[in-house]
C-alpha cells in the first residue's frame, strides 16, 4: 500500500490549543498541497512590504511581520481591536520539500509561500526488469514424437 508522504506532520501541533499565541492568532494560515508543491497564505492585512521576513535556517521556515499603529501624535482611542506590533510564526519543515526554490509574494493583504516538493520526495514508477523466459531447445526425439525424457508422450503416429 502507498502513502502520500508529508513533509507537515509536525504542523500539526502548531494548530493545537496549547500552542496557539496571540502572535500566530495575528497570522491566520491556510496550508495545502496541489501537485508538486505546498502552499501557505498567510492573512497579513496593513501591513507594510518592507517589514516582511521571510528566513530558513536548518528546517525552520520562520515568518515575520510588523504591523504599526496608523495614527501619529496624542490619541484618544475609542476602539483598538486590531493587533498591532511584530508577528511571527514558525513551520518546520520536512525533509521532502525544496528548500532552495520556495517562492513568495504579498498581494492585497495575503504573503503565499509556494513550498515545491524536492525531487527526490516525488513518487516515481520503478520499472520492474525480468528476464526473458529461456528458449526451451526440443530435442530431435521430442520433436519427432518420441519421449524426450520429460514424461510427456508425443503425438501417436
Amino acid at each position: 500500500m502507498a502513502m502520500n508522504y508529508d513533509p507537515f506532520r509536525e504542523l500539526d501541533r502548531l494548530f493545537t490549543a496549547a500552542t496557539r499565541t496571540p502572535a500566530s492568532l495575528g497570522m491566520p494560515m491556510d496550508l495545502y498541497r496541489t501537485g508538486d508543491s505546498f502552499t501557505a497564505r498567510i492573512d497579513l492585512p496593513g501591513v507594510d512590504p518592507s517589514t516582511i521576513d521571510v528566513d530558513v535556517e536548518e528546517r525552520t521556515l520562520t515568518i515575520r511581520a510588523e504591523r504599526r499603529d496608523a495614527p501619529s501624535g496624542e490619541v484618544t482611542w475609542l476602539s483598538h481591536e486590531r493587533p498591532t506590533g511584530t508577528f511571527a510564526r514558525q513551520l518546520t519543515l520536512g525533509y521532502g520539500v525544496a528548500l532552495d526554490r520556495i517562492e513568495a509574494s504579498y498581494t492585497d493583504g495575503v504573503l503565499q509561500l509556494t513550498i515545491p516538493v524536492a525531487e527526490e520526495a516525488k513518487p516515481r514508477k520503478i520499472s520492474v526488469s525480468h528476464a526473458d523466459t529461456p528458449s526451451v531447445v526440443r530435442s530431435e526425439a521430442v520433436a519427432a514424437g518420441g519421449s524426450g525424457g520429460s514424461g510427456e508422450s508425443g503425438p501417436a503416429a
